[in-house]
């Protein structure tokens, strides 16, 4: 009986093949989502802006009590802190339009914190993200299966603590357990001394340690690298796995109520088939729709998991400039952040749309 359905699409939604179909509206969808991105990114920075100056500027909150009135006076005046605030304002848009975000208190520029730093937390971005699918979708799968039973119930209160156990404190958990009581894993670190600087002094790095592992064929730094990500991503990756867990259960337990899965069954496929290679593929495209928002998460939760690893990324320095009360880095980092949160959204949006037609509606 299975023999009679060939392929997926055989049982996929007529609204589905309908969209396809149609071809229209994708143009209208990215031009619509492309125009949102602009009070997005212009509400995002203004609030940085003005959350920064809570306490008054940044030179006096870094450098008050340390310096002579008269250098913090000079200091304040040539980063154009003693002006008045909406014209401090208007500046900063400015230098934003223009790609300049700023510069540290020791005058380096915002772009190349994030050049140098920014490898680093895209690299446990990355490994955080296959992790939270690895959890989350043959999980989730496995839970919509066994709906209402002992497995299901289970799971959903994984997923719970999951994405509800702070980053901070899983990976404290994880490195005392995994770390400090049976040492199979490294307690911090990107890599060991030796293989970083190794993979450091190539010629035009990437930054990404496990990229220019593989580019210059150099396998030991490779594992190396990769047992040093193992828990960093886990406890990150945790925090997404449960919604993902969550998202791919409900809406595969959805899938199977349609009217094409039903024909499915009647016509003898079994439930295996029918979770495993028809229900699970409309409903995954949620998870990409959401994917924009839990990478906003991944960077949101790599500050508080890269001071926890000691992993040097932009989290790690952005947490070493709180302590320093670098708030003019601070700012500059946060908009700068803001604004690839705000792309990457877009970016998302237009995948979705071009996976699923239905969404351009």
């Amino acid at each position: 009986m299975t023999a009679l359905i060939e392929s997926p699409a055989e049982l996929e939604p007529a609204a589905l093949k309908k969209a396809k179909g149609s071809g229209g509206g994708l143009g209208r969808y990215i031009l619509v989502r492309f125009l949102l991105i602009i009070p997005t990114i212009f509400i995002l920075v203004t609030l940085v802006f003005f959350l920064m100056r809570v306490t008054g500027d940044p030179i006096t909150a870094a450098l008050g009590g340390k310096l002579p009135p008269e250098q913090l006076a000079v200091k304040i005046h040539d980063a154009g802190y003693d002006r008045p605030i909406f014209v401090q304002y208007f500046e900063y848009l400015g230098h934003i339009l223009t790609g300049n975000f700023g510069s540290t208190l020791d005058n380096q520029p915002i772009t190349q914190v994030l050049l140098t730093y920014g490898s680093a937390t895209l690299e446990l971005a990355f490994f955080a993200l296959i992790v939270a699918l690895l959890i989350g979708i043959p999980l989730g799968m496995l839970a919509a299966k066994f709906r209402d039973k002992w497995p299901d119930a289970g799971l959903r209160i994984f997923a719970i603590l999951g994405y509800a156990t702070p980053v901070f404190f899983a990976g404290l958990l994880l490195k005392l357990i995994f770390s400090v009581w049976l040492g199979w894993f490294p307690v911090a670190g990107r890599a060991d001394t030796e293989n970083a600087l190794a993979l450091q002094q190539l010629s035009s790095p990437t930054g990404i340690y496990f990229l220019d592992a593989i580019r210059s064929g150099n396998m030991a730094a490779l594992g190396d690298v990769l047992q040093h990500a193992v828990l960093p991503a886990v406890a990150l990756g945790l925090l997404t796995g449960g919604v993902f867990l969550r998202l791919v259960r409900t809406n595969v337990i959805g899938t199977l109520g349609r009217d094409y899965v039903e024909a499915g069954r009647s016509r003898g496929v079994s439930e295996f088939r029918l979770v495993t290679k028809h229900a699970y593929k409309p409903a995954l495209i949620p998870i990409i729709t959401v994917m924009g928002l839990q990478i906003a998460m991944l960077l949101g939760g790599a500050v508080l998991t890269e001071t926890t690893f000691e992993w040097k990324g932009l989290g790690f320095q952005l947490a070493q400039y709180l302590g320093s009360r670098d708030f003019v880095a601070v700012q500059g980092i946060v908009a700068l952040l803001a604004v690839l949160v705000a792309v990457t959204n877009f970016l998302v949006d237009v995948i979705a749309a071009l996976i699923d037609p239905r969404v351009r509606y």
